[in-house]
């Protein structure tokens, strides 16, 4: 007898933690719907359909799990074109990633790393493009334009992102003739990445052309100092000594 009367109170304990759950999603369902509501109707022009809180919080209610579910979808959505256009680009086929990260980006537009990845592969297809019709350059313009825009719009989402720091500076200074442009991404880029001697050369190349050569020797002596490559190392020297034996001259 006790050990039933010890059963019934366990499930008069669930029933009542069960229905305090039920409850309180009740509730938290029921002010998501309101506050969705308000702010839809905060929304709607004036002169618009007549849209009250009360009406769209009903509709909001009644579609609520089908409206959770598209969300739930769209997000898995935008990581499968994601995933695709990553493989893609792997396999050097740009075109054809350009297409999955416009798709990636309608379902997420504020992840930097897909407008890096479109920077990256924009400014492949524009190199790729030499010249076999008329219409070729403005092409060519056209993609490098969108890969600029591309990693501006990944430093706009994310400041401290340095991959797109990088590729400005590749851009600017050997694809778009714009090295004084290069030398504030370049320098930002090598605050947060010190040892990264490839964008050394890339900023070191960006001084020279825009004739601020001793800051150009400056930067080859630090590659010297830093570097155990012996090509790197003897790459700086020699372009360090060219721009020194121009000063002398």
């Amino acid at each position: 007898m006790k050990k039933f009367k010890e059963f019934v109170m366990a499930i008069l304990i669930l029933g009542a933690v069960g229905c305090l759950i039920y409850f309180i999603y009740q509730s938290t369902s029921a002010r998501t719907s309101r506050e969705l509501a308000k702010r839809m109707a905060e929304l709607s022009p004036r002169g618009g359909p007549p849209e009250t809180i009360d009406a769209l919080r009903q509709a909001i209610a009644l579609y609520e799990d089908q409206i959770e579910r598209n969300v739930r979808e769209g997000a898995q959505t935008g990581v499968y074109w994601k995933i695709l256009a990553t493989r893609l680009a792997d396999r050097n086929m740009h075109n054809d990633a350009l297409d999955a990260l416009e798709r990636a980006i309608y379902f997420n537009t504020e992840d930097a790393t897909l407008y890096y990845m479109t920077g990256v592969s924009a400014a492949s297809v524009a190199k790729s493009i030499v010249g076999f019709s008329s219409s070729d350059e403005k092409q060519r313009d056209h993609f490098f334009k969108l890969a600029e825009k591309s990693y501006l719009r990944a430093l706009d989402i994310d400041i401290t992102y340095t991959r797109p720091m990088y590729g400005l500076g590749i851009l600017y200074v050997f694809e778009l003739d714009r090295p004084q442009d290069a030398i504030v991404h370049l320098e930002r880029y090598l605050q947060m990445q010190t040892s990264d001697v490839s964008a050394m050369f890339v900023l070191a190349r960006a001084f020279y052309v825009t004739e601020q050569f001793n800051r150009a020797i400056d930067l080859y002596d630090r590659i010297i100092d830093r570097t155990k490559d012996k090509r790197l190392k003897e790459d700086a020297l020699i372009n360090r000594d060219v721009i020194q034996g121009m000063l002398y001259e």
